[in-house]
Parts: C-alpha cells; structure tokens; sequence
C-alpha cells in the first residue's frame, strides 16, 4: 500500500477520477497553477505529493505550503487581527514580501475603496519537511490506481525531519516577529496540529498563551486534518500567542529586526491590484 494520500490536490481512494489526465495536468487548484514540486533530475515532471501517511497509525500529514490554502481559510481565520479593518474595505492577499530576517509569505492587507491600506498582518506557512524521495511512494500510488504498468518497488521510503522542520521556522519567526512588533502588526504562523504538538513537547512552550490574545505580535494557528468522504479538509484546531520575547525563550536567542512602517507600507501598496483581492476560493 503506498503512503501517498493525496495527489495534486486529489485523494488517491478515489478511483473514479480521471487521474491520467490529473497526472499529465501537473495542475494545483489552490495556485492555480502547475504543481512547483518537480523533480531535480526531471524538472519537467511534478511530484504533486500534498498529504502523505505518516507512523503505525498512518496518521495524514500535510507536505505542501500550498495545500494549506484550501477555500481561503487560513486568510479568514486572521481578519479578527485587523483592527482597524471596518466593513466595506477590500480585502488583498499580497504574496512573498521581503522584510528583515527573509520574505514573509503572504500579507492580508485592509484597503479603503481608493486601495489604500489601512491594516494588514503578516501570514507564514509551515508544512512538514521530508528525508528522502517520496517519488516510489508516489510511482506505487500511481500503480494502484492503473497508471502505472510497473510493479511496485520494495525500496527505502521517505520518513518526516521533525526538528528540522520546527528549529527552522522558530529561527525565521525569531527574525521577523521583533520587525512587527515594533511597529504594533501581528505576524501568524499556520502549521498543522501535529507539527504545532512536536514544539509543544520539544521546546519551552509554558509560557506561551494557550488562549490567544490580541495584544500579542505573534500568533499561532494550527490546523488539523479531517478525513470525510474521500476528501480531505482542514479545519482550525487551535490558536495561541506569544510576543518576540516568547519566541526568543523558544530558542534561547536574541535578535535585532527593524522595517519602518511607512516603509513597510510602502512595499504593500505598491503589490496591491485587482489580482490580489481575497475571493472565497469554491475548491474543496
């Protein structure tokens, strides 16, 4: 059985679906786009790897940032960050905006009728990093569903880099969080609830606020996955913050990150357009 649970955005239960054409497509209904998973020796073919099986109990483990996008969500969920977002404001969606400590991957920006911003929060996506290739898992998966004519491989499979994955992002958001701090924003960090238990039980967590607060320049947000009806759905599990002191302790660093407001703004105004307006996205 291939630990493959979802492909290019499909679940691989499904035997119904035209997967010929899913596989040839390399398409990803939450960009829009091709499948920017491809392999280095075959730039030309996509993985298209989303959700794959994870333990003895074959837990459901997102792989993708991109997979995360489902319906918007993640965006709706941050709006109660906007505060000074009043009704009649569009909504932007602004991606891959460089600050001090990296780029931050999306900005939900608040702009009055004439787009001028008003407020925005910065958003981070977290997913699970792998060890190894998932590319025979996903050649078994094509197997099983007909695609494939070649027996399955009987070779060592990919496995999750857990700390690797959690050091990573506390260091960037250790980067960035000060940078929003200090000009009264909030930053989010979205991840699923399996990554969010890992810190839990790997790093200082205590003083972290388990119910959320406002105040707070950093939030987390995790996501768990629900399994219903041969498809997939995230759902928000929990939500908790901190302030750039509580990530420091996380790590036992400290840092130094500093973008003026007016500068900040300045980079955001200039993305805004028609084509970063937030829409209620109707792929499920």
């Amino acid at each position: 059985m291939s630990r493959i649970s979802e492909l290019f955005t499909f679940p691989v239960t499904n035997y119904k679906l035209d997967w010929e054409s899913i596989v040839q497509n390399q398409f990803c209904k939450y960009t829009q786009k091709r499948c920017f998973k491809v392999r280095k020796s075959e730039p030309s073919i996509s993985i298209g790897t989303c959700i794959v099986k994870v333990g003895k109990d074959y837990n459901n483990i997102v792989i993708c940032p991109h997979r995360l996008l489902q319906n918007n969500q993640i965006f709706f969920d941050c709006i109660h960050l906007l505060s000074t977002h009043e009704p009649g404001n569009e909504l932007h969606i602004v991606p891959e905006v460089s600050i001090p400590g990296g780029n931050v991957d999306y900005f939900l920006v608040s702009t009055d009728s004439n787009r001028n911003i008003k407020d925005f929060v910065g958003i981070e996506l977290q997913t699970m990093d792998t060890t190894g290739s998932v590319w025979t898992e996903r050649e078994n998966a094509l197997y099983q569903l007909g695609i494939n004519t070649c027996e399955p491989k009987k070779i060592k499979s990919f496995g999750i880099n857990w700390k690797m994955t959690a050091k990573t992002i506390l260091v960037q958001l250790h980067h960035k969080v000060e940078t929003f701090q200090s000009i009264n924003k909030h930053l989010v960090l979205v991840v699923q609830d399996c990554l969010l238990e890992y810190i839990k039980n790997e790093f200082s967590f205590s003083h972290i606020h388990y119910v959320a607060s406002i105040g707070d320049s950093m939030h987390i947000h995790s996501y768990g996955v629900l399994t219903k009806e041969n498809s997939f759905k995230l759902f928000l599990k929990s939500r908790h913050s901190t302030d750039s002191i509580g990530i420091s302790k996380l790590l036992g660093l400290q840092a130094s990150a500093n973008l003026g407001l007016e500068e900040l703004m300045k980079i955001l105004q200039s993305k805004i357009s028609d084509s970063t307006l937030l829409k209620f996205n109707e792929c499920t």
